[in-house]
């Protein structure tokens, strides 16, 4: 009987393992179980977005206050239209605020920093940023480092 009960605590084991596993990798990858409520969107129009994906953060200051909902291609300019859901709670983006392409570390993942102006007016939904920066690609700089230095 001891050896049954000893594959059964190990086999347990294993499978809480499998679990905690599961859960770290939902929780790491940002996915929502959940529908998304009591948010807004705003749009934003990049030249480059360099790697930004759809469900990247969206921060002010580093606290992160949305997700990016979507990405899209603008027929009419040519450039990446970026759809940015905003937490409800965070109603206080005035309209002259900036939003640009940022990297989290040297070799991290992109997110939108926003930067937020002092206009009295604040966005709501569907409004659009005009005042963006695209994303800083590394392997444009090193080029351009390579061509100054030959």
């Amino acid at each position: 009987m001891q050896p049954r009960t000893i594959e059964i605590v190990v086999g347990a084991f294993i499978l809480a393992g499998i679990l905690a596993l599961a859960v770290l990798a939902v929780r790491v990858s940002g996915f929502n179980v959940g529908e998304t409520t009591g948010t807004y969107s705003v749009y934003a129009k990049f030249e480059n977005i360099g790697g930004l994906v759809v469900r990247s953060k969206v921060s002010i200051s580093g606290v992160v206050v949305g997700r990016v909902a979507e990405i899209t291609l603008d027929p009419r300019t040519m450039m990446a239209l970026v759809r940015m859901e905003i937490n409800g709670d965070v109603s206080q983006i005035s309209t002259d605020s900036t939003a640009a392409i940022l990297t989290e570390g040297l070799l991290g993942g992109k997110y939108v920093g926003l930067s937020l102006g002092a206009d009295e007016e604040f966005f709501v939904d569907g409004d659009e940023f005009y005042d963006t920066q695209s994303a800083v690609v590394l392997e444009e700089l090193i080029g351009q480092f390579l061509l100054k230095q030959f």
